[in-house]
């Protein structure tokens, strides 16, 4: 492992436009558990009558039910390493963007500035009617109630901004990430099972253009065969020590 992190420090020195893809796994670090798996959110309340787009339409008190539930979780999560690995990543000028599945912002809170939010966030929400735009704090209340929040200009039915099922991502956000997947020479995969698309798409577009790949999971998946480097472990423990390395290679190169 330690000369896969040593080689992953270099990749990364040599490389000019290093873009960031992570998902579920970097977020069960700080203790929200993976919709998906076992234990997770889609065990407890079934996606089709509680995280669509046409049943949160028909019935909105459905989805904010279950947000009574995930919120606090969301809320009270704080950044891990990895979260921090990343922004000391950016700082350093090594990491153009971080594109993201997970709606938590935790790396925005742990310092990244450039994120692209596939699949939106819990964080803000919009009314249905109006189009006003609410920050957390002003429907954070409603929501922890179980209640529906309503406009506070025409009294409308707020929908938080993440992308439910049968929702398209926004295509801004989406068309950004799937230009920097194209441009970029390296993209490091944190915590991602690439089993759900758009997002898993990504790393294909990046080895296209002849981009380096690193992945950085606990367990395998179906594109494995791409990557350059395979960093299998916790992405709390594996990306500081290979920030950690690269910071030592450039002091080396510096002296």
């Amino acid at each position: 492992m330690e000369t896969d992190i040593i080689k992953a420090a270099r990749m990364i020195r040599a490389a000019n436009k290093v873009i960031v893809l992570t998902g579920a796994g970097i977020s069960v670090e700080s203790g929200i558990p993976d919709f998906r798996s076992p234990g997770g959110l889609w065990t407890r309340y079934d996606p089709s009558v509680y995280a669509t787009f046409e049943s949160f339409v028909n019935d909105p008190t459905k989805f904010w039910s279950m947000a009574e539930d995930l919120n606090p979780l969301l809320e009270d999560a704080e950044p891990n390493a990895a979260h921090y690995a990343l922004s000391e990543l950016e700082h350093m000028g090594k990491c153009g963007a971080v594109i993201t599945q997970n709606i938590d912002h935790l790396h925005q809170r742990a310092g990244s500035t450039t994120v692209l939010e596939l699949h939106g966030t819990y964080r803000t929400g919009t009314c249905l009617i109006c189009g006003t735009r609410h920050e957390y704090h002003e429907i954070k209340d409603d929501a922890r109630a179980g209640q529906v929040p309503c406009c506070k200009n025409c009294g409308g039915t707020i929908k938080p901004d993440v992308v439910l099922f049968g929702e398209p991502l926004n295509a801004p956000v989406l068309s950004r990430a799937v230009e920097m997947a194209n441009n970029c020479d390296l993209m490091i995969v944190i915590g991602c099972g690439l089993e759900v698309f758009p997002a898993a798409s990504l790393p294909t577009y990046a080895r296209r253009n002849q981009a380096m790949l690193i992945f950085v999971n606990i367990a395998s998946t179906a594109f494995d065969d791409l990557a350059d480097i395979i960093l299998q472990g916790r992405a709390g423990e594996t990306m500081p020590s290979v920030v950690e390395a690269y910071r030592s290679l450039i002091e080396s190169e510096d002296d």
